[in-house]
This record gives C-alpha cells, sequence and structure tokens, in this order.
C-alpha cells in the first residue's frame, strides 16, 4: 500500500520575532510581548490570530498507516527545536513518500511550515518536486505532488470536503463528533500558548497526537465514500485504529477510547 501520514501542527507566538520586528524594549516579558501583538492584530481585523509566519513550531505529530501497521508519534519541542522539528519532517517525506493527509493542511499547516522551513534552512527538495527532480518518479510528480492545490499526493480533507469554497468548510471536532469518533480531548488550540507557558508541554503534544488520529478516522471514511475501501475493510481499518492505541502509553489514549464507544460495523 501507499503509506498515509495524518500530519497536524501546534504553534505558539514567535516571540524573538515579534521582538526583531517591533523593535520591543528587552524588559518586556515573552506574554507582554504576545499580547501586544495580539492587541494589534485585534485592532487591525477583530482576531488575534497572527500571521502566518510568526507562528513558531513547536509540535508536528502524525499518525502514520504502512504496511507495517497503525502508529502515531511526535517531534516536539523541547526535546527538539524548531529547525529539527521541521526537517525531520520533511526528511520523512524524502524517505517514505507517503499521501499526507491533514484538516486545513493548505490553510495553516503547510504555509506556517514553508515560512519557518524556510527561515530555519531547512531543506525538502522531494516536497517541493513539482516534476523537475532528480527523483526516479519525479516525472510523475509533475501531475500529482504535494503543493499543486487539486492534486492528491496532499489531500486536505477540510478544503476537499467543502469543495475548496471557504464558506462551505467544517471544524475537524465537530465532524468527528458526528461521525462517533471522540474529537478534541484535553484542550482545543487557543489554549496552546498558556498551556506553552505553564510548560505543559506534554499536554500540547497529546492534544496533537488525538487530533492526527481523529483526521485519520475521518480520512478512513472519506476513503470508504470515494470507494476506495469496501465497508468491511473500513470496519477493519477502524478495528486496527483502536487496537493500536489500547497498546500506546499515554493517558491521553485512555480517555481518547473512552469518548469512541464500540459500536456495530458499517455492513
Amino acid at each position: 500500500m501507499v503509506p498515509v501520514l495524518v500530519f497536524d501542527i501546534e504553534t505558539i507566538p514567535d516571540v524573538a520575532g515579534l521582538r526583531n520586528l517591533n523593535d520591543l524594549p528587552a524588559e518586556l516579558s515573552d506574554d507582554e510581548v504576545a499580547e501586544l501583538a495580539f492587541q494589534q492584530r485585534r485592532a487591525q481585523n477583530g482576531t488575534d490570530f497572527l500571521p502566518h509566519y510568526l507562528h513558531r513550531i513547536v509540535t508536528i505529530s502524525c499518525a502514520f498507516r504502512s504496511d507495517a501497521g497503525f502508529k502515531v508519534f511526535s517531534l516536539s519541542a523541547p526535546e527538539l527545536d524548531e529547525a529539527a522539528i521541521i526537517q525531520r519532517f520533511f526528511d520523512g517525506l524524502e524517505r517514505l513518500t507517503p499521501t499526507l493527509v491533514s484538516w486545513n493542511g493548505g490553510g495553516f499547516d503547510l504555509p506556517v511550515l514553508h515560512y519557518r522551513g524556510l527561515m530555519q534552512g531547512v531543506t525538502a527538495p522531494r516536497y517541493w518536486d513539482q516534476g523537475e527532480g532528480d527523483f526516479n518518479d519525479s516525472r510523475e510528480f509533475k501531475w500529482n505532488n504535494y503543493v499543486s492545490r487539486y492534486h492528491s499526493r496532499h489531500t486536505d480533507l477540510m478544503d476537499l470536503l467543502a469543495l475548496y469554497q471557504p464558506r462551505a468548510s467544517a471544524p475537524l471536532d465537530a465532524m468527528a463528533k458526528l461521525m462517533g469518533f471522540p474529537g478534541k480531548v484535553g484542550m482545543a488550540g487557543n489554549l496552546v500558548w498558556p498551556a506553552w507557558q505553564a510548560g505543559e508541554h506534554a499536554k500540547i503534544r497529546d492534544y496533537c497526537e488525538t487530533d492526527v488520529v481523529n483526521t485519520y478516522l475521518v480520512y478512513n471514511r472519506f476513503r470508504l465514500m470515494r470507494g476506495d475501501l469496501t465497508r468491511e475493510q473500513a470496519d477493519q481499518e477502524e478495528i486496527l485504529v483502536r487496537n493500536s492505541l489500547k497498546e500506546l502509553a499515554g493517558s491521553h489514549w485512555g480517555e481518547f477510547l473512552a469518548e469512541w464507544p464500540e459500536r456495530t460495523p458499517l455492513l
């Protein structure tokens, strides 16, 4: 099978970048620098969501499905710095050439990875290959690559299901819950910065990991709808995910499974 890599990132304000761009005094705390940036954004457009290039990546979580089974892993700070997190992610694409799957990856995760990778001096020739690369199958990438919007080598489920209409997009949490999956467990995206300030780095990682499992489960159902899987195969895939999670350490998986009751097969 072609391996599938579902990914999600978690970010915090790039405080060092904000200090640099705004020439802020050193005596301001990180919290004060971030709050000043939030206030400026709210004054500009009514939201405190920072520009993509000012999001510092602290976690990339992945759900990986291959012939070897299903696994979940993360590349995270503070164990890794941002450059290492991004480089290892793109190194994995180079080595495995999986189908990338995301929820709003085209609107947020990938643009952030592009900007932050550029700043950090990351190399990613396989990811950027659009048919002119030196890989044996580079010609195939002219017609199906990671960066062209309507290609499937990266499947942004939110974008695709909405037929690329922003007004039709749906949140992952709602869709997962409506399909019988747990949805968000433990925290929400707006709590990542406070959690980071409180030193709750593992909590951020755990939250990100449950998000990629939700996304994989939704993707599995999408593959059923698209005709890639039979109903029996879709059911077996859910069983594989459930059994794989039971073997993983971490209290977040116990919470996740508790919110995912056993159900009758789709058959």
